[in-house]
């Protein structure tokens, strides 16, 4: 672990066959809600390895390697870079303003249970996909909540 956050992370849409959308709600900010996020805990873990991690911690939902929902997990291919919040600056070194998203999705049955990390979000909801996008606080997030449909599509014919 490095004293600061490494400004490379990960954003994973989690959704059910009918495109229904996990959102999570930050416990440290009222009415943010996202989808699983996180960066790498150091510079050798790999994306693909933070987000199996993060979906784990963050949800309970297991798809690091050897569980069952391992080969749902899907690397999109593709990087956000935006400005981070000036809220959160502290946690990464000085200077640093930039971060590098990488986005993944997974697929889970309809019925798969969620628990919560307590002290990193209060609540969930399942949302049509176009609705979870409105709801997301972050841009990015709602960027890839609406280009969904597309890229579940494209995962299928792979």
């Amino acid at each position: 672990m490095t004293a600061f956050k490494l400004p490379e992370s990960v954003l994973v849409v989690i959704y059910t066959p009918a495109l229904d959308v996990l959102l999570i709600q930050r416990a440290d900010v009222a009415d943010f809600w996202q989808s699983v996020t996180g960066s790498k805990d150091h510079v050798d873990e790999s994306f693909e390895q933070t987000a199996r991690r993060e979906v784990f911690e963050e949800t309970a939902l297991d798809c690091r390697e050897g569980a069952a929902l391992q080969p749902h997990l899907h690397d999109w291919g593709l990087e956000n870079v935006y400005e981070i919040y000036p809220r959160w600056r502290h946690r990464y070194a000085p200077g640093v303003v930039l971060n590098t998203e990488h986005l993944f999705s997974l697929e889970v049955p309809a019925s798969t249970p969620v628990r919560l990390n307590p002290d990193e979000h209060t609540h969930y909801q399942w949302l049509p996909y176009a609705q979870a996008a409105e709801r997301c606080f972050s841009p990015s997030n709602a960027e890839a909540c609406l280009m969904l449909p597309r890229l579940a599509k494209r995962k299928e014919v792979s």
